[in-house]
């Protein structure tokens, strides 16, 4: 016994050149040819599912996520506009209490509505708002 039949290249890749039907070599291809002829059907077919299989990933593929550094970036963005929305509205309140005599009214109404700013640059920065209208100087 040769060295293909002992790991089993004879069954895999056919060990006598003869034909399908009636144990006879084929008169048209010698076994050689019968056996390329073979494999490269088989190689044809299968890139052919493999590409049928590839297609229909791509197209069940769900879309590619960001990078996790860029959404920190972005988490970490959004916490400070917010922030930074309220301490100014408390600031501007605690000034106009100071300057009017208006305690605790102005820095009330103001909180407030830094409070709002702040939410509203939030939902900006996530995209969930459009920017507000265009002005007659700007560039659309």
């Amino acid at each position: 016994m040769s060295w293909a039949g002992i790991f089993g290249f004879s069954t895999l890749f056919g060990a006598q050149d003869v034909g399908e039907r009636d144990g006879e070599p084929d008169p048209t291809l010698s076994g050689r040819d019968a056996r390329e002829s073979e494999l490269s059907d088989r190689l044809r077919n299968l890139d052919r599912k493999l590409d049928q299989r590839r297609a229909s990933d791509r197209a069940n593929e769900p879309p590619k996520e960001e990078p996790s550094s860029r959404r920190y970036g972005l988490a970490l963005r959004m916490g400070a506009d917010f922030v930074a929305g309220v301490v100014v509205g408390g600031a501007i309140g605690w000034g106009v209490d100071r300057l009017f005599g208006t305690s605790p009214w102005g820095l009330i109404v103001f909180v407030l509505l830094g409070f709002a700013a702040g939410i509203l640059t939030v939902l900006r920065s996530a995209g969930m708002v459009q920017q507000g209208p265009a002005g007659p100087d700007d560039k659309v």
